[in-house]
């Protein structure tokens, strides 16, 4: 499989042209080390050959009534239904999570292509008659022009989901930069994209790293940039694209709690915590990171989460009985494992896990009493690593979450409607789950994020994607009769 994987490639104006590759990654399957040759290390001069021909394609795809925009999107849901055990596999060897994993992935990608396929609904504008005697006014939705899209490695085609359908239903052309940790599962979605008949120039695909990204942020033409990472690096974008002029949106990093009450159904909430926080080795940004156990359910808890940790089998995920991946590179593990070290140097005991396995493999770990002073509180380790701290009320719970710098997502495991309504009413994060560990929002709702989890206005996914694409134009006309009766 290493073989097919060798050429990495951009798309330009409706042109495949090999990437250029030097000082690109080294690139292998996490799991078993098998090089899978280099990234790409496109830079200034592949983005302005890719924003000119998104450009020259513009002006005609704006002009597409948005009714034939979306016939392309539908034969592309198709497509991505026809070929999702390929693009799942492809997913697992370069980036480790299991097979389940990746497709569950592409399925939530393809419920972004099905809403961006309401567009004809979802951009309509509205119009008032008669707002002063024989003067009418409307506000209609127009594309921006040429738009970014810079994706991570952790989830390789759902990101680029989360933004594209929506960018070229409302009229947009795309330069799609996606992480250069995984660029073969991208580039086979872009071979579909090409397969649907999308006009030259709509969608390109430059692969590169930091030099592509400067090379977006920069350039005049690019009227919006979407990028989903780490905070420091969302910030950095975020800051950069915003004094360039653009529209940014810009998704960060997390800390995510859960709470436990001692009410918690405790098979079922067991489960879904530990499906949360080791689910894709803990890289995603909605993955539980702490667990805040509140009066009686520490004891049982500890106890129970201890066992399905260790219960879990790890390995190659394309071996469809192992339930965890490794993490994506070297690199991430002896990060992780040197955290979970500094965790217990801070006080904290490792119930479970004992940090680096092999290759790129973390265990499954449970900390134990980490301290509120412990910088680990406010790190985001993006391994399979949960932490446990204790509160003696719901009110305590909140208020360790307030403390984070980062809003992404919360939840609560409660059998009580009051304390569940009390915590989603008052928590600082803009996802927020009840009984639920990973709280996705749908297709067509936003994609939220509060405080250094998000910058920007606008975010991903549902009517946010439609705002955030288009312009709103108001117009305000008169047609006196006496000017009728002149021609």
């Amino acid at each position: 499989m290493a073989e097919a994987l060798a050429a990495v490639l951009n798309y330009v104006g409706g042109a495949w042209q090999a990437a250029g590759t030097d000082g690109g990654l080294a690139l292998t399957n996490p799991a078993t080390g098998e090089s899978l040759g280099l990234s790409g290390s496109g830079g200034a001069a592949e983005i302005g050959a890719a924003v000119a021909a998104a450009q020259r394609a513009f002006p005609a795809w704006r002009a597409t009534p948005v009714g034939d925009r979306i016939q392309f999107l539908f034969k592309l849901k198709v497509l991505l239904d026809l070929h999702i055990d390929e693009l799942a596999r492809l997913v697992t060897i370069e980036n480790g999570k299991t097979l389940g994993e990746a497709r569950g992935e592409i399925r939530r990608g393809i419920e972004n292509v099905e809403v961006a396929c309401g567009m004809p609904v979802l951009m309509q504008g509205y119009s008032l008659e008669d707002i002063a005697p024989g003067i009418d006014e409307i506000m209609v939705r127009q594309p921006l022009g040429v738009v970014g899209i810079i994706t991570p490695f952790n989830f390789p085609l759902m990101i680029p989901l989360w933004f594209l359908p929506y960018a070229i239903a409302t009229g947009n052309t795309v330069v799609l930069k996606p992480s250069d940790r995984v660029p073969f599962a991208v580039q086979r979605l872009v071979e579909l994209v090409a397969e649907t008949g999308l006009p030259a120039g709509v969608v390109n695909l430059v692969q590169g790293g930091k030099p592509a990204v400067d090379a977006l942020l920069d350039h005049p033409d690019v009227r919006a940039i979407s990028f989903v990472g780490s905070t420091p690096v969302a910030q950095y974008v975020y800051t950069r694209g915003s004094a360039n002029g653009k529209r940014v949106q810009c998704q960060g990093g997390a800390k995510n709690h859960v709470v436990v009450l001692p009410d918690a159904e405790q098979e079922t909430t067991t489960k879904i915590i530990a499906d949360s926080a080791f689910g894709c080795a803990g890289q995603r940004c909605l993955a539980v990171s702490v667990t805040v156990t509140v009066g009686e359910a520490q004891g049982w808890f500890r106890e129970r989460i201890t066992a399905a940790a260790t219960s879990l089998k790890v390995g190659d995920g394309l071996d469809e009985s192992v339930q965890m991946g490794p993490v994506i590179t070297a690199a991430s593990q002896e990060r992780i494992a040197g955290l979970i070290a500094r965790g217990e140097s801070h006080g904290a005991k490792a119930i479970v896990g004992t940090g680096a396995v092999s290759g790129n493999f973390i265990a499954p770990t449970v900390l134990d009493g980490l301290p509120a002073a412990s910088d680990l509180m406010e790190t985001e380790i993006f391994g399979p690593v949960l932490s446990l701290v204790h509160a003696e009320t719901v009110e305590e719970a909140i208020a360790m979450i307030d403390r984070s710098a980062y809003g992404n997502a919360s939840s609560i495991f409660t059998q009580s409607g009051a304390s569940a309504r009390r915590f989603r009413n008052a928590v600082s994060t803009g996802n927020v789950g009840v009984n639920i560990g990973v709280p996705a929002p749908m297709a067509y709702f936003p994609f939220s994020g509060w405080k250094g989890s998000f910058f920007g206005v606008m975010h991903a996914q549902g009517r946010d994607a439609v705002e955030f694409f288009t312009d709103k134009k108001v117009i305000v006309e008169r047609w006196p009769k006496e000017w009728s009766r002149k021609f």
